[in-house]
């Protein structure tokens, strides 16, 4: 497991996998302020709400400016039918990777639950600003009201 990156730090640019197959990496939105909030699974309850969050104010943040990306280790395939059983449009990406950004940084972690542990996704979102620094990080998110937060966060 590798160490955690903090607010100044370079945002990593390892590229991720787009739900159409292509890829997608943080110096594709260079100059503009990038949001990135990580989740463990699609169509599991907390997630299901956030990206539905992120998807309803989508529209506000690309009227900032800011551009908005939701990441977990689902294949493309899953994204593509978790976006159309719930109307996202909030860009999702695959970080399916050994060493892939959720590694690189330190949010692909061991979890524990009724006493098993396993690897998994911690809920964190990131606020990369124009020159791919990380300018804000929120860690262990909970869902209600995060995406306005965000919001008002990336507008500030």
């Amino acid at each position: 497991m590798s160490e955690r990156l903090g607010v100044g730090d370079a945002f990593p640019d390892i590229a991720m996998t787009a739900p159409d197959g292509g890829t997608v990496k943080a110096s594709d939105f260079a100059g503009k302020k990038l949001v990135v909030f990580f989740y463990p699974k699609d169509d599991t309850p907390g997630c299901t709400t956030e990206n539905k969050d992120f998807s309803d104010l989508f529209g506000d943040f690309q009227a900032s400016g800011i551009a908005v990306l939701g990441v977990s280790k689902d294949p493309p395939k899953k994204h593509v039918k978790f976006a159309e059983k719930h109307g996202l449009v909030a860009p999702l990406a695959s970080d399916a990777e050994a060493g892939g950004v959720s590694d690189a940084l330190g949010i692909w972690t061991e979890k524990s639950m009724y006493g098993r542990t396993y690897m998994g996704m911690e809920r964190t979102t990131y606020l990369v600003d124009e020159a791919g620094k990380i300018a804000r990080i929120w860690n262990k998110v909970k869902v209600k009201g995060h995406a306005e937060e965000v919001l008002a966060a990336a507008r500030g």
